[in-house]
């Protein structure tokens, strides 16, 4: 099976699919440093032949007649391509994908109907970034010929992600300060705490959308999610949520 990771990030997610599944993975990310530490992460872990990643935009990766990828993913990045990008995104991963694949697309969004990025944001965290409403996505998708099979609102997953953040930002003060100043500090642990209670007691939450070009490619009902996950629990890889031992303390 070929995937195709699109903003692949520090690798995780295309390393866990190697691992897991044995799948053939492409990541393209536009960060070098990033691009570096997942050839990197790799090789050390013995599959850089089968896990490849590139620092290219996902509009130049090539299409072929009748698809190339299986599976597309992309976690994280809608929220950075804007929605005037949209109708890009959706056009070229229906033509990277086989007829009988399967695109899931994670990405922040809000509860609600569209809305806008405040200033504060928009000018000292994400530039040009975008968290889309339900509505923004669907929409744009079903102009390409998507079919959306699957949608899942997790509502405070990212409260507890965006916490932990905030109390390991805290742990490392000094080495952050020493790297940056005490104005950044200052400023990341502003937006971590905003952003935590925008998901906590907000209406931000993550999608996570499951796409196909033909919806005989998944199965009938959601059944095989739970199997799946079972199966991985019982295989002890699923790991629980937890708090790092001594964060809480070091956060207070």
């Amino acid at each position: 099976m070929k995937v195709l990771d699109i903003g692949c990030g520090w690798g995780g997610f295309a390393l866990y699919l190697s691992q897991m599944y044995d799948c053939e993975v492409l990541g393209v990310a536009l960060a070098p440093d990033q691009v570096a530490f997942c050839k990197e992460r790799a090789k050390e872990a013995g599959v850089g032949d089968k896990v490849k990643f590139a620092l290219m935009d996902y509009r130049d990766v090539e299409a072929e007649e009748g698809g190339r990828f299986d599976r597309i993913s992309s976690v994280g990045l809608l929220e950075h391509v804007g929605t005037i990008h949209y109708p890009q995104f959706f056009e070229h991963t229906n033509r990277l994908l086989k007829p009988d694949g399967v695109m899931v697309s994670h990405c922040c969004g809000r509860a609600g109907a569209p809305g806008f990025t405040d200033a504060w944001t928009r000018k000292y965290i994400f530039p040009g970034g975008y968290i889309p409403a339900l509505s923004e996505l669907v929409t744009q998708s079903e102009r390409y010929k998507w079919q959306v099979m699957d949608v899942e609102a997790m509502r405070y997953h990212y409260s507890w992600t965006l916490e932990e953040w905030y109390k390991r930002t805290v742990m490392h003060r000094a080495e952050i300060v020493e790297m940056y100043d005490e104005e950044f500090y200052r400023m990341w642990l502003f937006y971590l705490a905003g952003a935590e209670q925008s998901f906590r007691n907000g209406n931000m939450v993550n999608w996570q959308l499951q796409y196909v070009k033909d919806r005989e490619a998944i199965p009938m009902t959601r059944e095989y999610i739970e199997e799946e996950s079972a199966r991985l629990r019982e295989r002890g890889v699923v790991p629980e949520w937890r708090f790092a031992e001594g964060l809480r303390e070091a956060a207070e």
